[in-house]
C-alpha cells in the first residue's frame, strides 16, 4: 500500500531517529543509555524505511549486511571483554586511556568501546529478523514503489 504520509515521514524522522540513537549510545557509560537500546533505536529507524518504502531500499540505505553487522559487534565485544586479562585485570574490567588533543584533555575507555560493539549486535539481529519478515513470503513491508510526475507506480515481483 502507497502511503505518502509514511514516506514523507520517514524521510524526516529516520535520520532523527539516527541521530538520537548516537546520543544515547555516547551517553550510556554516564547516564541510561548504551549499545543496547541505541541499537534498538538505530534498527526501528531501518525498520520504519522497510514499512515505508520496503525491505530492498532500506537494505541499501544500510549499507553493511546485518550478519556482517552481528559478526562485528560480537567480536568487538568479546575483545574487548577480554582485553583486561591480558593486562592481569578482572574479565571485563574498564581500561581508560587519557590524552591530550588541542590542549584538551581527553580520557577515552573501553566501556564505550563495549557498547559500539553492542550497538552493532543489537542493530544486525534485530534487522536480521525484521528484513527475513519480507524475505519468507510474509507481505508486511511494502514492495518497492516508484514515484514519477504521473503519480505512485508500483513494480511487480
Amino acid at each position: 500500500m502507497y502511503t505518502l504520509i509514511l514516506r514523507t515521514a520517514a524521510k524526516l524522522i529516520v535520520p532523527l531517529l539516527l541521530l538520537f540513537s548516537i546520543f544515547i549510545l555516547l551517553r550510556g557509560h554516564d547516564e541510561p543509555g548504551g549499545g543496547f537500546i541505541g541499537g534498538l533505536i538505530a534498527a526501528s529507524a531501518f525498520a520504519l524505511l522497510a514499512a515505508a518504502f520496503g525491505t530492498q531500499p532500506a537494505r541499501r540505505a544500510l549499507i553493511a549486511n546485518p550478519l556482517e553487522l552481528m559478526s562485528v559487534g560480537l567480536a568487538i565485544a568479546f575483545v574487548t571483554g577480554l582485553f583486561p586479562l591480558l593486562l592481569g585485570q578482572p574479565l571485563f574490567s574498564g581500561l581508560w586511556v587519557e590524552f591530550t588533543l588541542l590542549g584538551t584533555a581527553i580520557k577515552l575507555g573501553s566501556p564505550i568501546i563495549f557498547d559500539v560493539g553492542i550497538f552493532l549486535l543489537v542493530v544486525g539481529t534485530v534487522l536480521t529478523v525484521v528484513f527475513e519478515l519480507d524475505t519468507d513470503g510474509i507481505s508486511f513491508f511494502p514492495s518497492e514503489a516508484t514515484v514519477d510526475a504521473r503519480g505512485p507506480t508500483r513494480t511487480q515481483p
